[in-house]
């Protein structure tokens, strides 16, 4: 019996060593693919509506597939549904690489925003499809115990190893861009990405899965899923709301660096992973701190640091400025919340629960997201106030939704486990929100109690 338990965790260490690897992959094929899609989309002369009508379809698409990819286990093995989305991934780039010489051919000049999207939003389905799988998967390797520590390193060295990608593809970018090549440049990106997510496909082969099964009762809709509203479903909710606000401003970032600010590919680009380079700083002593003070304290920091990025941008026009202001902020805030939604979702949901919450969950941020990126994209494209430029109209209302909504959620969640107090000189640097609490509620009970 011992044996057979010493077997198992080296099987498990085994393949948490194999994940890193499928990941480094997997991130060199999301960081030169879907990162460049807005830019790709723009050199196909898209409008900023275009824009937010890709990043809503594809916001919204991806988490549906993921309550079908919930379904899906009840029939197949975690591993095989993994195996099938990241297979067909890889075969959907092709029909965008075939878009982009299309395109420099005169083809499809009128609709080819039109078929980028169905092709894009086809990728993000199968990204939400293997999600749930994927999830449950991982949660069955990493000890309870080591998450943050794992998920921490893991997702740095996925981020350095996307860094990478995304700098090769921005300088592939401005070489071709030279020679009047733009289109073949981005084909070429297309098509590495399309190599790379083959390639993951073929590592997630050797990546050992424990055996697990889905006990009859799992199953709940999604409606009993609002209505039970306990902490993880507060907090599902608070995401929908949050990424709501978020992709107000998120998806014309890039807009308004190429077009308002008039960036080359590369200072784009370098702008761009800048805040990926500050997270990967962050990251390990994010992990650290998550598995000793819980996730709760990340999740307030992450949310008020979010909530001011916007309005940096707003005064901030430097690309230097940019990147050691805004971008570093986003890369502390990044790391806050990726650990701490990771973490905070297997730390509230159970095992057997796992795929369905996590899929529910990612509904609604999906449904966020598709009406935040509409919401955006509208108000750019029609929404010219006289007295104000639009981009800084959209990033004025992004951050004081993105205020708004940490306010009013964040202090009713909970970490399930206890966790040490923080010592008393970082309260307000880990809990920010905890000055803004105090501060409004003084000033409304001055204003109502002076109207009695």
């Amino acid at each position: 019996m011992k044996q057979e338990v010493n077997q198992e965790i080296a099987k498990k260490q085994k393949a948490l060593k194999v994940s890193i690897h499928e990941g480094a992959a997997s991130s060199l094929s999301l960081s030169i693919g879907e990162t460049y899609i807005t830019p790709f989309a723009l050199a196909l002369k898209a409008q900023p509506f275009h824009i937010g009508i890709i990043n809503s379809f594809s916001g919204l698409i991806s988490p549906l597939a993921q309550f079908f990819g919930s379904k899906i286990l009840e029939k197949y093995t975690r591993k095989k549904i993994v195996l099938f989305s990241a297979l067909i991934q890889s075969l959907l780039w092709i029909p965008i690489v075939l878009l982009a010489f299309a395109f420099w051919k005169g083809m499809f000049q009128e609709n080819a925003i039109y078929f980028l999207l169905i092709f894009y939003s086809l990728l993000s389905a199968l990204g939400g499809l293997l999600y749930p799988a994927w999830f449950s998967w991982m949660g069955d390797l990493v000890p309870e115990k080591e998450r943050g520590k794992y998920f921490g390193n893991r997702t740095r060295i996925l981020s350095a190893v996307g860094l990478i990608g995304v700098l090769i593809g921005a300088f592939v970018l401005d070489a071709f861009k030279t020679r009047g090549l733009l289109l073949f440049g981005f084909a070429s990106l297309f098509l590495a990405a399309s190599l790379f997510r083959f390639v993951s496909y073929i590592i997630l082969h050797k990546q050992y899965s424990p055996q697990f099964k889905l006990k009859k009762k799992y199953y709940f809709s999604l409606l009993d899923f609002l209505k039970r509203f306990d902490n993880f479903g507060k907090f599902a909710v608070y995401q929908a709301l949050f990424n709501f606000v978020l992709m107000i401003a998120s998806p014309f970032f890039a807009v308004y660096m190429l077009q308002e600010l008039n960036f080359n590919y590369i200072t784009f680009m370098i702008v761009t992973i800048s805040s990926t380079i500050f997270y990967l700083l962050f990251v390990p002593l994010i992990g650290k701190f998550s598995d000793k003070y819980g996730n709760r304290l990340l999740l307030h920091t992450g949310a008020f640091l979010f909530s001011i990025n916007p309005i940096l941008w707003i005064f901030i026009k430097s690309p230097l400025l940019l990147i050691l202001i805004p971008q570093m902020i986003v890369g502390l805030a990044n790391a806050a919340l990726v650990i701490g939604h990771i973490n905070f979702t297997y730390g509230s949901v159970s095992k057997e629960h796992r795929a369905i919450c996590t899929a529910y969950a990612n509904i609604l941020i999906g449904i966020g997201v598709f009406f935040g990126s509409l919401l955006g994209g509208l108000i750019i494209n029609y929404a010219h106030p006289s007295f104000i430029n639009t981009f800084v109209f959209v990033f004025l209302i992004s951050a004081i939704g993105r205020f708004a909504v940490s306010f009013i959620f964040l202090k009713i969640l909970k970490d399930e486990k206890k966790f040490p107090s923080l010592p008393p000189q970082h309260i307000h640097l880990f809990h920010p929100f905890k000055t803004i609490h105090s501060e409004i509620g003084w000033v409304k009970h001055v204003m109502f109690s002076n109207g009695k």
